[in-house]
């Protein structure tokens, strides 16, 4: 029986719906076919002993699992559930009449147990523009993922509770999040305040100006001065995040999956000090399953570097363009992602 279930890849910070469909037949084995990394390949092992833990049946037939659109690769272990569920409704254990309205994502432990997920708030805002009813993903997540309106958002700890969920047999609580008191009650709760420094009158006055204009600045002083305390205390004389540039770093931090669970918004200015041996792909983003770097996390914020002399030459160079054009541009030989990168410069170095 043919059945389709529908996850989510993200690619920088913007997320394409994928169509997970498993066909059971007479035969033997398991196939995962649509370009999986070795992730999602392996998810075949934890969803059988998620789904004997849990006493449904994992059929021992033939199981071909094809997930669309071929074309785009799959990375990442957030599919299991996805998977799951569908083997689960093709093989007649749960309804599968509702399925197509809900988008499902999440990572199977063992026992049963969900994982949390990278990038929950880019897939909830895909899913609401597609017209999905729900999504239901892990409890973890779903704070980040209620913040997206008219969309039905279900945590859940266990595959059990979505099986019992398709079948009529529980109802879920959808996660509720009042976005805009979200944003409101926190927007000025920054740990170091620049009010707390005493003296240093000129220093101050430096970090106003550069504060109102947005500009660069460097800060040159023998080791002890306050350099990094001042810096570090930048952020809180910054103009608050508006609602738009609050999203915009949260998808960001979500996509790098530094976002707490008890968080549902990023509302105040990042902060980022990366260690001067830092790479330079660790600082702008890339790699073989691209992330966004130091940079990004720095979006709408401070990126200060410390001992700025100590850092490579090659890891200076290639901030030169993203410090231009405020994003940076990912290239790999099948795609391209872009993530913005609007910071403020803060660097520090002894004379």
């Amino acid at each position: 029986m043919l059945i389709k279930t529908f996850g989510s890849a993200v690619y920088g910070i913007e997320a394409v719906t994928i169509t997970v469909e498993v066909n059971i037949s007479g035969g033997k084995n398991y196939y995962i076919v649509g370009l999986p990394d070795n992730a999602v390949r392996e998810s075949m092992q934890r969803v059988e002993a998620a789904l004997q833990t849990n006493s449904f049946r994992m059929p021992r037939q033939k199981i071909v699992v094809n997930m669309a659109p071929a074309d785009i690769r799959k990375e990442g272990s957030a599919y299991d559930l996805t998977i799951a569920t569908a083997i689960l409704a093709s093989s007649g254990q749960i309804e599968n009449e509702n399925l197509d309205k809900y988008l499902i994502m999440g990572e199977l432990s063992l026992d049963g147990g969900l994982q949390p997920i990278k990038g929950a708030l880019p897939i909830a805002i895909q899913a609401r523009k597609e017209g999905f009813k729900g999504f239901i993903l892990p409890k973890q997540n779903a704070r980040e993922a209620a913040i997206v309106n008219d969309l039905e958002v279900y945590g859940v700890e266990t595959i059990k509770e979505v099986a019992d969920f398709f079948n009529g047999d529980v109802q879920l609580v959808a996660e509720v999040v009042n976005t805009r008191e979200e944003f409101f009650k926190s927007l000025t709760n920054y740990d170091s305040d620049f009010s707390e420094v005493r003296g240093q009158e000129n220093i101050k006055r430096a970090l106003e100006i550069a504060a109102a204009g947005g500009h660069n600045v460097i800060l040159i002083g023998p080791p002890g001065a306050g350099k990094t305390m001042l810096a570090r205390r930048l952020p809180s004389i910054l103009p608050p995040l508006s609602l738009y540039e609050s999203l915009e770093t949260t998808k960001i931090h979500s996509v790098a999956g530094k976002l707490a669970a008890a968080d549902a918004l990023v509302t105040t200015r990042p902060f980022r000090s990366p260690h001067h041996t830092i790479s330079d792909v660790a600082l702008v983003g890339g790699g073989s399953n691209p992330q966004p770097g130091e940079i990004s996390l720095a979006h709408n914020g401070v990126l200060f570097l410390d001992e700025l002399p100590e850092f490579k030459r090659s890891a200076l160079e290639v901030m030169r363009q993203p410090l231009e054009e405020r994003r940076v541009t990912i290239s790999r030989a099948k795609f391209t992602v872009d993530y913005p990168s609007s910071f403020m410069l803060v660097a520090s170095m002894n004379p």
